[in-house]
């Protein structure tokens, strides 16, 4: 504890930056732990899509690029807000059955060109 205090004397801004280094590389970590365990759970796995979803989540559950979810929602990435894919729908002025057939077809397609 003594070594400590002469080391803070010393470098306090030095041992400052360190300490938040280290917290943050433990944040990430956990995160990455906690969303691996996540994701690799099968029950997240191709999920029936659902209103309350995000055009991330269901790239992430159905193991999609991006690019393929962007194509199937006919818009690029908007900045600001995550949007669901129930705004995304009503947005378009289509019914959400008619945007969830949409990316269903993409995912189909790009697995089958996978194949």
């Amino acid at each position: 504890m003594n070594r400590l205090v002469q080391i803070w004397r010393a470098h306090p801004l030095l041992l400052t930056v360190f300490g938040m280094a280290s917290a943050a590389t433990v944040f990430f970590a956990v995160r990455s732990v906690l969303f691996f365990v996540y994701w690799s759970d099968p029950a997240h796995r191709d999920q029936p899509i659902e209103g309350w979803m995000t055009p991330r989540y269901v790239v992430q559950s159905w193991q999609l690029p991006p690019e393929v979810m962007i194509d199937a929602l006919g818009e690029g990435p908007m900045p600001g807000k995550r949007r669901t894919l129930a705004e995304i729908a009503a947005s378009q002025g289509i019914s959400f059955d008619e945007l969830g057939i949409r990316i269903e077809d993409a995912a189909k397609a790009f697995r089958d060109g996978q194949k």
